[in-house]
């Protein structure tokens, strides 16, 4: 039975137990993260071994087998309280992604396991400094040699760069769009290293950095796929997870910026009487109020028809687009809310609003999607991602 915006009981009851666990577990290290402004190693793995990571693993390789909109819960949740720690879940996501779509029999039974219970973090990799956001500009290569690869280049804004235990990277091996090929390599693999993690505006306790290859090799059995399957390993990991899974960072924000702006305008008096008897501050939280619901909508929309194994192509590009777009707003009215104190760290906009620019640029900007939103009414897009997974077995139809 439904109970709220597309959620049943069973949802109700998962976002209950995340809440508690962000409460107790991860809002007391907030602090810890914001002065250290590293990633958080323990927080990571302690949220990792609570099985949150295997909430798309079918229950056959041990996961939760709740699907997309319980994965949208348990990262708003967190986001929620930290949104670093969202950004961790989200990111481990997409390394979910490419092994439940891609990945041969072995390869499931022997990674999605791993995920499920929290011993291994998974990553993808695919941005370089020179190409950014265009994919087919990478040069980072592999070379086939007898039964391996060897691995050269570099992979920038990895999500979990500096925890992650499997990196899931994408390369060239060829010309063309064609000519890309993924592998999963393993964090403690020769030839791999990491650069050190760059301080960053925020998403403090999180990790998105750089990864190194210099004569990495790889067995075959690593790869993803065929070769050539590396620009739709990019793609659908980006567009049927990357999308849902930031807008769900983006949703726990907007919920933390409005549940921090109420609590301020309740206790700060001016004229005798709580500002949020004022009918300028009044308007404002109502605003940041409608932003909300209408973002929480397209979130749980776009996610419940990635369940239903709908096309929802444009619902997810919206969903990121009016997620991230509105908690900005609503980030930059409730800064106005709280005026000079909410330039302090003594209260926590000033970190909602930093850490929600973070979500801004990957898997596309709001630029990006608007685009490509446009591409579909103009009815030139080349087919839906979410109309090429397999609904027997999860796989992704290369064509």
């Amino acid at each position: 039975m439904t109970t709220g915006y597309f959620t049943t009981e069973q949802h109700d009851v998962l976002r209950a137990r995340v809440r508690d666990f962000a409460e107790r577990e991860v809002r007391p290290l907030i602090p810890e993260m914001e002065t250290r402004k590293t990633v958080h190693h323990e927080l990571s793995r302690l949220i990792a071994a609570q099985g949150w990571l295997g909430v798309t693993i079918p229950t056959e390789y041990g996961g939760m087998g709740m699907g997309h909109l319980a994965k949208t819960i348990i990262i708003e949740e967190l986001a929620r309280v930290s949104g670093a720690m969202g950004a961790m879940v989200q990111a481990s996501q997409l390394g979910v992604a490419k092994i439940l779509h891609f990945g041969s029999d072995e390869q499931k039974k022997t990674w999605l396991p791993k995920v499920a219970d929290g011993t291994c973090l998974p990553t993808i990799a695919v941005t370089e400094t020179a190409s950014g956001g265009h994919v087919l500009g990478m040069r980072a290569k592999a070379v086939r040699d007898g039964d391996d690869y060897i691995l050269n280049g570099h992979k920038v804004f990895v999500g979990n760069s500096h925890v992650g235990d499997l990196h899931g990277v994408v390369v060239r091996t060829g010309l063309g769009p064609k000519g890309l090929t993924a592998f999963l390599v393993e964090a403690d693999r020769p030839g791999f290293a990491l650069a050190p993690q760059q301080s960053t505006m925020g998403l403090h306790g999180f990790s998105f950095g750089e990864l190194l290859f210099e004569n990495c090799r790889v067995p075959a059995s690593n790869r993803l796929g065929d070769e050539g399957d590396g620009l739709a390993v990019a793609y659908s990991s980006s567009i049927l997870y990357g999308r849902a899974n930031l807008t769900a960072v983006s949703l726990g924000i907007h919920q933390a910026i409005l549940d921090a702006t109420v609590e301020y305008a309740s206790e700060r008096e001016l004229y005798g009487r709580p500002i949020a008897e004022l009918d300028n501050i009044k308007q404002k939280i109502g605003q940041i109020t409608s932003r909300l619901m209408t973002a929480r909508i397209t979130a749980y929309h776009a996610a419940d028809l990635l369940d239903q194994r709908k096309p929802c192509d444009i619902e997810l590009m919206n969903a990121k687009l009016v997620n991230v777009e509105s908690a900005l707003d609503s980030a930059r009215e409730a800064m106005e809310i709280h005026a000079a104190i909410g330039l302090t760290t003594e209260r926590p906009v000033e970190r909602f609003l930093r850490d929600a620019y973070h979500i801004f640029a990957p898997a596309g900007t709001s630029d990006v999607q608007r685009l490509r939103l446009a591409e579909a009414a103009m009815g030139r897009t080349k087919g839906q991602w979410s109309e090429r997974i397999d609904a027997a077995g999860g796989a992704v139809a290369v064509h």
